[in-house]
């Protein structure tokens, strides 16, 4: 009889433990690096995909020793980027935070950057419009409750939209990105 009562007792334990951690429904912020600052939101597609959309702005340097102009840039951006979190069962099994989806990621980041404005120290300075597409591997971090730090890396392609003859529409591109974030 004790063998019947404890085999529903073990099943449910195992069962409680072995229910998947899943991304958060949805999660708001605003991030900024030495590149760039932007607004955020990720959405939960299952348990360990989220649906990133991103509105920022991408930021640059320039040195020209040619007209002794020193450059900045920043140019608007906006991404959709399906993210796989990876190891949130892991994460919980070693009692560490998944809240606001902190974990490692594998991610699909594709950019475009329209030619609708730019901030610039430079006067007409313009951008070519442009589209990315660079697989991603990353790691996102809590700091409190609402401060985060994320990081990643990924090689990719990128592709120029222009009206005017040039040699080069493509090429492939580097995200490196390390930000501090606040989660709302």
């Amino acid at each position: 009889m004790k063998k019947y009562m404890l085999t529903p007792l073990l099943l449910v334990s195992i069962f409680t433990n072995a229910q998947d951690v899943s991304v958060e429904k949805s999660t708001y912020g605003i991030q900024t690096g030495l590149l760039g600052v932007w607004v955020h939101n990720e959405s939960k597609l299952s348990n360990s995909i989220a649906l990133r959309s991103e509105l920022g702005f991408d930021a640059g340097f320039w040195l020209n020793d040619l007209y002794d102009v020193n450059g900045f840039i920043m140019a608007a951006v906006i991404t959709a980027e399906p993210r796989w979190y990876y190891n949130l069962n892991k994460r919980k099994n070693k009692s560490r935070r998944t809240d606001g989806n902190s974990g490692n990621f594998l991610s699909l980041k594709t950019s475009y950057h329209p030619d609708w404005f730019v901030i610039s120290n430079v006067n007409n300075v313009q951008i070519r419009s442009d589209f990315s597409i660079i697989p991603t591997w990353g790691i996102r971090r809590n700091v409190g409750k609402h401060f985060t730090y994320e990081s990643g890396i990924g090689i990719g392609y990128q592709y120029f939209f222009s009206n005017q003859n040039t040699t080069t529409n493509s090429q492939l591109t580097l995200n490196l990105h390390l930000r501090l974030g606040y989660r709302f």
